[in-house]
């Protein structure tokens, strides 16, 4: 059991790791420990999301909470109306980009503030395993909401293009048709892969997979499209096409965003700390205020809260805007790009080709035995840079940077490097690597 719970999430494979029986206790323990009387809940496409749905509400319904039945629906429409409805907490049933046979929850407090690992997802766990949840007197209700339209409505009040531009969505069989739904008309819009399957017959949900990207590539330029947009599972993420076929890098797509807003006056923007110095030095160009922040949801989300920001970006796909509960939205993203081609009146590539003025080596994995001695002879050899730990060891130097941490969930040191030339990216990269490798 212990395996489902993670540092962002509950998940695992149905019913193998996740099932039934387990979904009823976690409902259970959400209440529990959240003390939340009305929870939004939404799910996507898998064909055990339903049963999964039915289960987890017995569990919040027995414990004396009503639910707030949302059906299908994207991850970012799930924390929309979290917020909209005044709901205490939400839950997404969804594995996100992982394969079929996968399921979870996605867990929420009041105003999509989410429950990790640290902040409550190691909580429910003990409370699910000690089955410690108090006997409620009173039954809890569930009532159906279809938020499709409010949401709709609320991504069309930023929508200032002045022409409708051609765009090839791939929606990967999954939540991205619900994700965009309210906006296709705003589009010449030119589909792929939409017909709900929780299989995913034609290729993973998953953007980072740049093979999944080959299709909508091909398409982007048969079609003669302004762009392209691939969802994940659950829409929380996506990859954006520039109008040649080839792939937005992601934190240099976060510099595009960052344009949009603040053409409407100054604000704060998170990058996260594996972008390229380019997104930095772009919000800063526009009149922003840039501000690096850790790898993962929670803490962005938790960062962009403490400052008020406006909008952050993850080098993984996940878009942050204030103005959606401080949480991901991926028709926003949408929206804020085509606005940006209309005003600049420039086809995308041109928008993203200053950007592309470093090299980088991309996140690069290494399975190690011990990190603790790694980083430490790391931190000694680049003490003469200009270091911090953000999230785990980071140096600056003025034609190159690095940043290597652990990862949350396996035995591995993930490093990126970005230099001025390709040469020094290479050298340093390999200098790194023969570190932590030995």
């Amino acid at each position: 059991m212990s395996g489902i719970f993670k540092a962002y999430d509950i998940r695992g494979v149905y019913p193998r790791d996740l099932n039934e029986t387990l979904a009823e206790a976690i409902g259970r323990a959400y209440i529990e420990f959240t003390g939340a009387r009305k929870v939004v809940v939404g799910r996507d496409m898998r064909p055990h999301s339903e049963p999964l749905f039915s289960a987890l509400c017995r569990g919040i319904t027995g414990q004396g909470a009503d639910v707030i039945d949302l059906g299908l629906c994207s991850t970012p429409q799930s924390y929309f109306a979290n917020g909209k409805l005044g709901a205490d907490g939400g839950i997404m049933i969804t594995a996100s980009h992982n394969p079929g046979e996968w399921n979870g929850f996605k867990l929420c407090r009041a105003n999509a503030v989410p429950i990790s690992g640290v902040t409550g997802i190691a909580d429910i766990q003990r409370i699910v395993e000690n089955k410690a949840w108090k006997r409620s007197e009173k039954q809890g209700s569930i009532s159906k909401y279809d938020i499709g339209p409010e949401y709709g409505a609320f991504l069309r009040s930023f929508a200032t293009m002045d022409r409708k531009l051609k765009v090839v969505a791939d929606y990967a069989n999954a939540m991205g048709m619900y994700e965009i739904a309210g906006i296709r008309d705003l589009f010449d819009l030119v589909p792929m892969y939409d017909k709900l399957d929780g299989t995913f017959p034609n290729h993973a949900a998953n953007p980072l997979e740049t093979d999944t990207l080959d299709a909508i590539r091909a398409k982007v330029k048969e079609v003669g499209a302004d762009f392209g947009a691939a969802f994940d599972g659950d829409a929380d993420r996506c990859g954006f096409i520039d109008d040649q076929g080839n792939i937005i890098p992601m934190d240099l797509f976060t510099a595009l965003i960052a344009q949009d807003i603040l053409s409407h006056g100054p604000a704060t923007i998170f990058y996260d700390l594996r972008s390229s110095r380019a997104v930095r030095e772009c919000i800063a160009e526009n009149g922003g205020k840039p501000m690096m922040s850790r790898v993962g949801h929670a803490f962005i989300k938790a960062q962009m809260r403490e400052n008020d920001a406006v909008f952050a970006g993850e080098l993984s796909g996940h878009y942050y805007f204030k103005q959606n509960y401080t949480a991901e939205s991926q028709g926003l993203a949408m929206i804020m790009l085509a606005n940006l081609i209309c005003r600049k009146n420039k086809p995308v590539h041109e928008l993203v080709d200053p950007l592309r003025k470093y090299c980088s080596s991309g996140e690069i994995n290494s399975r190690v035995a011990d990190v603790k001695p790694i980083l430490d002879a790391i931190r000694k050899k680049y003490a003469d840079g200009n270091m911090y730990e953000l999230d785990g060891v980071s140096s600056e130097y003025p034609d190159w940077w690095f940043n290597v941490r652990a990862s949350n969930t396996e035995p591995l040191l993930r490093l990126i490097v970005e230099a001025d030339t390709p040469e020094k990216m290479a050298a340093k990269r390999d200098e790194l690597l023969k570190i932590i490798r030995g």
